[in-house]
């Protein structure tokens, strides 16, 4: 079952990429991201709130862990925008992704006391090559993640000399990191309550911004309405990661559900009939075997 919602949270997570990515060619990434994470704390506390987890239950630090995953989201979410407005989008996208799953798998079993099997650490091996091909084998204006979190930003021109340092990845990745390690450690009792209070932080952190883009908000109900829409779906893909972790091994569960690259290749050719590059068949390839590896072991 943890091996499942994993990968339903890298499936939700898959979606959210592709339609945020779309939305973000017609309005400012800022009013995607900051009304994503609005919507996505609304989603959580109607979740939370339906579970009737008893407020005992819940611990200041289980609010806390939440919180820090929340901020690791909107660091995330600020950097890979960055990179990518700066136009260092097949250097960015492709070092957020397979940085921030190998720091999530090395604290687990550095610090976590996770001990993967021979054919999960061979899964592992195989995840990395993949997703470095899903996610930079294309030349779609699409974006990364899991931030995570970090779900919308504007299309992106060539690298200008000089832009190809993956600094904004590697930030964006060790935000990435903090998400899944954060998150993971707070109390199943504490039911999805830290997922709220990580959204609740993310926002607080991305007002400033949202506010030196408030003319940017100036749009149409129904394009706002569907960035909120954006993050509730980015909020379910984290409460069901949430779910898993508590199920099997942070190394195993951060893995899974951080193929969601995989979705938005797959939904661009069944949806908009783009070409998929050798190098991303291959990465999809690879990350089938990946599943299978980490599934059996």
């Amino acid at each position: 079952m943890g091996a499942f919602l994993a990968l339903a949270s890298a499936a939700c997570y898959g979606v959210v990429d592709f339609a945020g990515g779309l939305l973000s060619r017609r309005i400012h990434f800022t009013v995607v991201t900051f009304l994503g994470q609005f919507g996505g704390l609304l989603l959580a506390l109607g979740v939370a709130f339906a579970a009737t987890v008893p407020v005992d239950s819940v611990r200041a630090v289980d609010f806390a862990w939440g919180a820090a995953s929340g901020a690791g989201s909107a660091v995330s979410m600020q950097f890979l925008n960055r990179g990518l407005t700066r136009g260092a989008m097949s250097v960015v996208i492709p070092v957020s992704a397979v940085t921030g799953v190998a720091l999530s798998v090395l604290c687990g079993v550095l610090f976590l006391g996770d001990r993967p099997t021979a054919l999960a650490w061979l899964g592992i091996g195989v995840t990395v090559p993949a997703l470095w091909l899903v996610s930079a084998g294309g030349a779609r204006g699409g974006h990364t993640g899991a931030q995570a979190d970090a779900r919308a930003a504007e299309p992106a021109a060539e690298p200008a000399p000089g832009s190809r340092v993956p600094v904004d990845g590697l930030i964006a990745s060790a935000g990435v990191a903090v998400q899944y390690i954060a998150l993971a450690q707070a109390d199943p009792a504490s039911g999805v309550w830290p997922v709220a209070a990580g959204r609740a932080a993310a926002v607080l952190l991305l007002l400033p911004n949202a506010c030196r883009h408030v003319t940017a908000f100036r749009q149409p109900l129904r394009l706002s309405g569907l960035a909120i829409l954006i993050g509730a779906g980015a909020a379910l893909g984290l409460i069901l990661y949430l779910w898993a972790a508590q199920q099997q091994m942070l190394a195993i569960a951060v893995v899974l559900a951080s193929l969601y690259p995989a979705v938005p290749t797959v939904l661009g050719v069944a949806a908009l009939g783009e070409r998929v590059t050798r190098a991303q068949t291959t990465g999809l390839v690879g990350a089938v075997v990946a599943v299978v590896l980490l599934t059996l072991g």
